[in-house]
């Protein structure tokens, strides 16, 4: 409900509102609309104090509960300190959500804003010019996302899942680090399912706030009594790194297509394109997070180590 893609939105006309926001007692004027979603929106906002720039999501509620999963993502980001996990500058809930008298609150949160957008733009200008990425560089990016993931997974209390990782939800920083956002969808990662209505919730819930062409089998159809832990991620991690290679999911096309994405991912099949121009090594990498088998896909920090292995092999110092 509140994943909203940070790709940002092709600018139609001038979108100058000079609105002003207050937010803990901060004054911010917004300069342009970046996104808008079913129940969230985007905007870069300059601080009036500092001329700095930022990116003030609001989240409208409309009851107790919507309430709470939108302060579910502050908590959650404050659950994790890593460079490549994005940060929550500030927040401040309006008014009051009632679903019986029918009013809204809003959730004001301040962002770090990333002038150079989303991994996801970056890619589509690539792929206009069909100017594939050095692998070199690929990994160097891939493992910053990794160790991102990772902070993510290691949690304390206990260790989350994104849920709904794919290129547009990572940013891509000043000096061309990827930083994960949007963590809207992020829960805990270890669920046991004991039944039909738990499994039938946790479907639900996947379709709502997970890219189905990032989505991994074990989500599409789930199983009455099982384990969901936060390899679930691992999977969509593999369809990120196969897009930085050949721009796109390896379920795009099917998507496209109109074709059934579930049977697609679930037929185990990754199509790696006969001229590409990456090593056996990095398509085993990607094959290695695509295994259906959640229990058979790696943890993140198999996945790290396979990196760093890649990148010394592509050094030359093996």
């Amino acid at each position: 409900m509140h994943s909203i893609g940070w790709t940002l939105i092709v600018k139609r006309g001038c979108f100058c509102s000079k609105e002003k926001l207050n937010i803990n007692g901060s004054r911010y004027t917004v300069r342009e609309r970046l996104a808008q979603g079913g129940f969230s929106l985007i905007d870069l906002a300059v601080n009036a104090a500092t001329r700095r720039s930022y990116a003030i999501k609001r989240i409208t509620c409309h009851s107790i509960e919507d309430q709470n999963i939108a302060l579910r993502e502050i908590e959650n980001c404050r659950k994790i300190d890593s460079e490549h996990v994005i940060r929550v500058v500030d927040y401040e809930l309006k008014g009051q959500a009632d679903i019986v008298i029918n009013t809204t609150n809003t959730l004001f949160i301040v962002l770090p804003y990333y002038k150079h957008g989303s991994l996801s733009d970056h890619l589509q200008l690539r792929a206009r010019k069909q100017d594939h990425m050095p692998e070199a560089q690929i990994l160097q990016i891939f493992l910053g996302v990794c160790e991102g993931l990772r902070a993510i997974h290691e949690a304390k209390p206990v260790p989350l899942a994104h849920r709904d990782l794919k290129t547009a939800n990572i940013c891509l920083s000043d000096s061309f680090e990827p930083i994960i956002v949007d963590l809207g969808s992020m829960t805990e990662a270890r669920l046991q399912i004991c039944g039909q209505s738990d499994a039938q919730r946790l479907q639900d819930e996947a379709e709502e706030r997970s890219s189905i062409v990032y989505r991994a089998p074990e989500l599409f159809t789930v199983k009455t009594y099982c384990t969901i832990d936060e390899r679930t991620d691992i999977w969509s991690l593999g369809c990120v790194l196969y897009a930085m290679c050949y721009f796109n999911s390896p379920f795009d096309p099917i998507y496209e297509r109109g074709d059934s994405v579930a049977l697609a991912v679930l037929s185990g099949n990754v199509n790696i394109p006969e001229d590409s121009i990456y090593t056996e090594d990095m398509h085993e990498l990607i094959k290695y997070m695509l295994r259906i088998d959640p229990m058979e896909r790696p943890f993140i920090y198999s996945v790290i180590e396979q990196t760093h292995d890649l990148i010394q092999k592509l050094e030359g110092r093996v």
